[in-house]
């Protein structure tokens, strides 16, 4: 079973895009899948949108109430390994609802999973004058903000989205976590949290560049590249004063 999970604020003018060509992707190539969505107090019409998809592939929708992107991915990774009956076969892929990650790429990340790979991360390829300004800024300065303090052995991108977790890597996580959260911090740091907090539970992880798409977005980034860079310094020290097997200077 794969598990996309998707976390969603105000993104209606592209879930149902997303999700349309994500189920268009799985009847070229047939695979058991589930996809669950988070909408995370949205105030435009993305409930509205995802309504319809119910009754036409197997979509559960959490959420409602405002909690903040760490938290929905928290949410989402609970529930995924909940419903899993066979967590060593089964997979989770976050998938971003703003459709900058495209559905066509996803049985590139599959093969590999196949092939063995308990993590799989979509990396994203030298910046290209396609990318918005925010995102081409804080894409330059991230690396060096955080290399000094956590790194992952063969990972270039820990801030990619798109990536693919083995089920039984995120319930070793859990089961060390207890009752504390997944990850911390939000946005990019989010990101990289869940995978340096997975990371040290795989046997392999993988990487495969892929482009994202930012001309279906028809609103502007969330990326304010000063303030968000200074949050990966202040995640980045914390984690590696963290320590662990895959955080290291």
């Amino acid at each position: 079973m794969l598990y996309f999970c998707i976390p969603a604020y105000n993104e209606a003018p592209t879930i149902g895009l997303l999700l349309w060509r994500l189920r268009k992707v799985f009847q070229e190539h047939p695979r058991e899948y589930e996809v669950i969505v988070f909408d995370d107090g949205s105030t435009d019409a993305t409930a509205d949108i995802l309504a319809p998809y119910k009754s036409v592939m197997p979509l559960t929708v959490l959420g409602g109430a405002r909690v903040g992107y760490a938290a929905a991915v928290d949410a989402l990774c609970r529930e995924a390994s909940r419903r899993t009956r066979y967590p060593r076969r089964d997979a989770v892929i976050f998938v971003q609802a703003d459709f900058t990650d495209q559905p066509e790429h996803l049985p590139e990340l599959i093969k590999r999973f196949d092939g063995g790979a308990d993590i799989v991360i979509g990396e994203r390829p030298a910046d290209a004058a396609t990318v918005p300004a925010p995102v081409r800024s804080l894409r330059r300065v991230a690396p060096w903000v955080v290399r000094a303090f956590v790194n992952v052995a063969g990972v270039k991108d820990l801030f990619s989205s798109l990536r693919l977790f083995r089920v039984s890597v995120l319930r070793d996580l859990l089961k060390e976590r207890g009752d504390a959260p997944l990850l911390e911090g939000d946005g990019w740091s989010a990101t990289a949290d869940l995978l340096l907090r997975a990371a040290p539970h795989a046997r392999r992880v993988e990487t495969v560049e892929l482009s994202p798409r930012y001309d279906v977005r028809e609103r502007a980034s969330r990326i304010r590249p000063w303030s968000d860079a200074l949050t990966l310094f202040r995640f980045a020290r914390a984690a590696g004063r963290r320590g662990g097997p895959a955080v290291r200077a």
